[in-house]
């Protein structure tokens, strides 16, 4: 089988990318090997990244589906108190900031409709698994070998390779890529479900609710009736509690902040309490000749301000663009023909550390710089306009401050 690009991984990043291949021109296959719908947890967009789900085509779908609307973030702190909020708001081509609307998403149903839209767009969907890179003489990566569900294994030749695996970190474990780094909170345990029941606000807004450094919670409002609740935690903390998932999750929806505990009195689970610990990690080589990696396949930073679709959906726009250029000869001689797109992801994701390290050093200058000091960067920042050409005063407050305290 050939085409211009493989694609491993058909979630949000996979299908996104290939769609915007599509539209440049490119051809391409996605090799999927789990079937769809699955449970996924990272479910609320920030305001770019629902910019992009409109500009692939989506909106109309989206509000078809009455996914729940959101218009910003609500950040609790120790007690229920030092409350601070930031709106989604759009940047118009003047500069002034404009409020707008994004989506919250059960990730079971949102992956499914971008998969399912670059199907209809004529994208060939292969289930099954990726199985190995394929090189040629030179260790130029030209395909991706793989075992299809029916057993049958097939050689995909390509001219790029894209690793959109997620956590998996399909071209790491083949050895392609530098080693993986923990990251800055790599220790750390997320237990989580959906429940029914809970007291929801007016606006369905996400909620986050701050405990102590590290140990936070997160309330993401799915349907009428379903509402996302996750608790994060140090990993030695949940093992001291010696406690079943369900028992720990439902114990601590109570106890972790009082904003929390009056909106769960009521609540049942709709989902089994699932748990996933020592997410944070970073490959900081991930792109060569023939390949490149995007979005949780080479660097999750920490799940508090829902970055992870950002990213995925964010990195498949620009490898896109990357893949195009390469295609068309402009970067063909070049040592990494991908070593622009490398340096803009990770400029993009060392900016949502810096607000992630700032966020839990410094709370309380963090809501300063949230309420009044550095407003509009702030909004930038959760917005998920993190790609300039230079940081933004705000960004760099906050690394002077965290770097400070080193």
């Amino acid at each position: 089988m050939k085409t211009q690009v493989a694609i491993v991984g058909g979630g949000p990043g996979g299908a996104a990318t290939a769609m915007f291949l599509q539209q440049a021109g490119v051809q391409s296959v996605v090799v999927e090997k789990d079937p769809f719908p699955r449970f996924h947890i990272g479910e609320s967009m920030t305001g770019e990244c629902g910019k992009i789900v409109r500009d692939l085509g989506f909106e109309e779908e989206m509000l078809q589906r009455r996914h729940p609307v959101k218009q910003g973030v609500n950040v609790y702190g120790p007690g229920g108190k030092n409350t601070f909020w930031v709106p989604v708001m759009r940047r118009e081509d003047d500069g002034e900031l404009i409020a707008t609307t994004t989506w919250q998403v059960r990730r079971s149903e949102f992956d499914q409709m971008l998969l399912d839209g670059a199907k209809e767009r004529g994208i060939p969907v292969l289930q099954g698994q990726a199985l190995e890179p394929i090189y040629d003489e030179d260790r130029t990566v030209r395909g991706v070998r793989v075992k299809l569900n029916d057993g049958e294994i097939k050689e995909i030749e390509c001219d790029v390779l894209v690793d959109a695996s997620g956590p998996s970190t399909f071209l790491n474990k083949a050895g392609l890529t530098s080693k993986k780094e923990r990251g800055n909170y790599d220790n750390q345990v997320a237990v989580f479900s959906h429940v029914k029941g809970a007291l929801r606000d007016e606006v369905d807004n996400t909620l986050i609710f701050y405990r102590q450094k590290n140990h936070w919670g997160w309330f993401i409002p799915l349907d009428d009736d379903v509402v996302s609740i996750g608790i994060v935690a140090p990993s030695e903390y949940f093992a001291e509690k010696q406690e079943s998932k369900q028992d720990y999750f439902l114990r601590e929806i109570q106890e972790l902040n009082p904003q929390l505990t009056k909106r769960v009195k009521d609540v049942t689970l709709a989902e089994d309490v699932r748990a996933v610990s020592n997410y944070s990690y970073e490959i900081k080589d991930f792109t060569g000749k023939g390949y490149l990696c995007i979005g949780d396949s080479h660097r999750f930073v920490d799940p508090i301000f829902s970055f992870g679709l950002h990213f995925a959906v964010s990195e498949a726009r620009l490898a896109s663009c990357a893949i195009a250029t390469y295609l068309s000869g402009e970067s063909e001689d070049q040592e990494n023909p991908f070593a622009a797109f490398q340096e803009t992801s990770t400029y993009g994701q060392d900016a949502i550390q810096s607000l992630v390290d700032c966020f839990w050093q410094h709370p309380f200058a963090f809501a300063v710089f949230a309420h009044s000091r550095y407003k509009e960067d702030v909004i930038d920042l959760f917005a998920g306009r993190i790609y300039a050409d230079k940081p933004s005063r705000g960004l760099i407050a906050m690394r002077n401050m965290v770097n400070s305290s080193r």
